[in-house]
C-alpha cells in the first residue's frame, strides 16, 4: 500500500513541477520543519509541498538496504531499521535531520571518517527534474546528478526516495574517552583513532588547552558502567565528556540509540543559551525540569520562531587536516568560542557542491557555535572573519548556517561551471541557484522570548506566505 500511495504522490509532485516548468516559474521545496539555523518562508503559490513523503517503503534485510523517502527523520529511520537488526552506517545526531536534508545538505557524522557523508551510503535516488520528469540517478545512470545532488539544497530538482545501504547493528557503543591538552594533540589523537579502523571517532575542545576525543565501536557486550543520554534525568553529553578530561582515558557502554542521538538533548550545548537568554540557573534540576523543551526539534522551532540566529555564531566548518589545528587557533584568539566540536570525514570528491577540490582523503570538520553577540554589527563581523579564515585556509562551510559571501567569493570556493552545467542539463536553470538560497541577504526581527515561549506552547512553525 506504501509503495502505491508512493507512486500516487510522486504523480502529484511531477505533474506540479510541470506546472511550475511552464510558466518558468521557480519553486522552493518545502518539508514542514527544518534544521537549518537560516530564517526560512515561503510562498504558497511558490512551493512545493513535500511533507508526506515521510515513509520507509521497504526493508530488504538479505541486501542490508532499505528505500525511504526523504522526509523521513533519522530517528523513525533508526527505530525501524533495527527491528531487522540492520542501522544506516551514517546518522545524523539529531533525531528529527530527515533523509533528505542529510543527502541535500551533504550531512556528516562520527562514523562519517569510514563511511563518507550520508549521502555517500546511497545507492539511488528518485528525482523528479525540473521539468517534471521522473528519474532515477545512481553510480552508473546520470550520474552527474547522482553526485551533483549532495549539497544542491533542492536547486537541480525535487527527490523522491532513495536507496541506502545498512550495516549490522550492536545493541552497544563501547565508547572511550581519551583526554587531551592542545589542538596538536586532538588532530594527532584522531589520526591515530583513524589508523585503529574504530566504528567512531569524534572530539570537543573545552580549551585550547583541555578537551577529549570520544573513540566508538559496536558490541553486544557490557564493558565498565552503562551510560545513557536520553532521558531526562540523563547527563548531557557534552557534560558528561567534559568530566573525562582527566588523565587518563574512560570506557563505558552505551546503548546504540542513546549514543546515535547524544547530542539530542541540549543540541551539542547550544541550549544552554536560553538558560542565559531568560536568566535561569544552569543546573542539572533545571536541565531535568525543561527536558520537554531542549531537545533539537524544539530548539530549531525557538530558532525559527525568534530569529536568535542572528546573534549566535553556528557555524560548521571542514578544513584539509593540515590546516584543522591553526583555523582552531584563530577560533580561540579571535573569537573565543567553546567548546568546538571536531569530527574527521572522507570528503565526497565528485560533487561540485561539496568536494574539498584537494589530495587530501580526509577533511575535520569543526563545529563553532558561539554565545549571544548583541550587536548585529558585530555579529556579522564575527562570521565574515570565519569565512575570510576558512577561504585562506582552503576549507568550506555547511551551507545549513549563515553565509554572507559575495557572489564573487562564494563561486571562487565552488566549481560553478560543473554547477551550472548540471543545472542546464536538467533543466534546473530557473529555480534560485545555491548560492541565492544560502546567502544571508536581510536581517528578520529578533524576538527570542517570543520564540521561545511560542515554542513551549506548540504553535512555532515555518513561515508561508500566501
Amino acid at each position: 500500500m506504501s509503495n502505491d500511495r508512493h507512486k500516487q504522490d510522486v504523480t502529484q509532485i511531477a505533474s506540479q513541477v510541470q506546472a511550475f516548468f511552464k510558466q518558468k516559474k521557480p519553486f522552493r521545496i518545502f518539508h514542514g520543519s527544518t534544521n537549518s539555523t537560516r530564517i526560512l518562508s515561503f510562498k504558497r503559490g511558490e512551493m512545493l509541498d513535500m511533507s508526506k513523503f515521510d515513509r520507509i517503503l521497504s526493508v530488504n534485510k538479505s541486501k542490508r538496504t532499505a528505500i525511504v523517502e526523504p522526509n523521513v527523520p533519522m530517528d523513525k529511520l533508526v527505530n525501524h531499521t533495527l527491528k531487522y537488526g540492520l542501522v544506516p552506517p551514517v546518522i545524523m545526531e539529531f533525531p528529527g535531520i530527515t533523509v533528505g536534508g542529510g543527502i541535500q545538505g551533504g550531512a556528516g557524522e562520527s562514523s562519517s571518517y569510514k563511511w563518507g557523508c550520508f549521502n555517500q551510503t546511497f545507492n539511488w535516488y528518485e528525482m523528479v527534474l525540473a521539468d517534471g520528469k521522473v528519474v532515477k540517478a545512481s553510480p552508473t545512470k546520470n550520474a552527474d546528478l547522482f553526485y551533483g545532488t549532495a549539497g544542491s539544497y533542492g536547486t537541480l530538482g525535487a527527490m523522491t526516495a532513495g536507496e541506502i545501504q545498512l550495516v549490522p547493528a550492536q545493541k552497544y557503543v563501547r565508547v572511550t574517552y581519551i583526554p587531551v591538552d592542545s589542538f596538536d594533540n586532538a588532530t594527532k589523537t584522531i589520526d591515530t583513532a583513524i589508523a585503529k579502523n574504530h566504528d567512531f571517532i569524534d572530539g570537543i575542545m573545552f580549551a585550547r588547552d583541555q578537551g577529549v576525543i570520544m573513540v566508538g565501536d559496536m558490541t553486544d557486550e557490557i564493558m565498565g558502567s552503562i551510560q545513557r543520554f536520553s532521558r531526562a534525568h540523563d547527563p548531557w553529553f557534552y557534560l558528561h565528556a567534559q568530566k573525562m578530561t582527566r588523565d587518563q582515558p574512560v570506557t563505558e557502554t552505551v546503548p546504540l540509540r542513546d549514543y546515535l542521538f547524544r547530542y539530542d538533548r541540549g543540541a551539542f550545548w547550544v541550549g544552554r543559551f536560553a538558560f542565559e537568554l531568560f536568566g535561569v540557573a544552569f543546573t542539572r534540576f533545571n536541565r531535568w525540569l525543561l527536558n520537554p523543551i531542549l531537545h533539537t526539534r524544539k530548539l530549531y522551532q525557538a530558532l525559527q520562531e525568534s530569529g536568535a540566529s542572528q546573534q549566535h555564531v553556528v557555524q560548521d566548518l571542514a578544513l584539509p587536516r593540515d590546516k584543522a589545528v591553526k583555523f582552531m587557533e584563530f577560533v580561540d584568539s579571535t573569537l573565543d568560542v567553546y567548546p568546538l566540536w571536531l569530527c574527521p570525514l572522507r570528503p565526497d570528491d565528485q560533487s561540485p557542491l561539496q568536494s574539498n577540490n584537494l589530495a587530501t582523503p580526509m577533511v575535520i570538520n569543526v563545529g563553532v557555535w558561539g554565545s549571544r553577540i548583541e550587536s548585529y554589527d558585530a555579529f556579522l563581523s564575527a562570521n565574515r572573519a570565519i569565512e575570510k579564515q576558512l577561504k585562506k585556509l582552503g576549507g568550506k562551510k555547511w551551507f545549513y548556517a549563515h553565509s554572507y559571501y559575495s557572489e564573487s567569493e562564494f563561486w571562487s570556493i565552488y566549481d560553478k561551471s560543473a554547477y551550472d552545467d548540471l543545472r542546464t542539463k536538467y533543466h534546473a536553470s530557473h529555480l534560485p541557484n545555491i548560492f541565492d538560497k544560502i546567502r544571508v541577504s536581510e536581517r528578520f526581527p529578533i524576538n527570542m522570548k517570543r520564540g521561545v515561549y511560542r515554542t513551549i506552547f506548540g504553535r512555532a512553525k515555518l513561515k508561508i506566505k500566501n
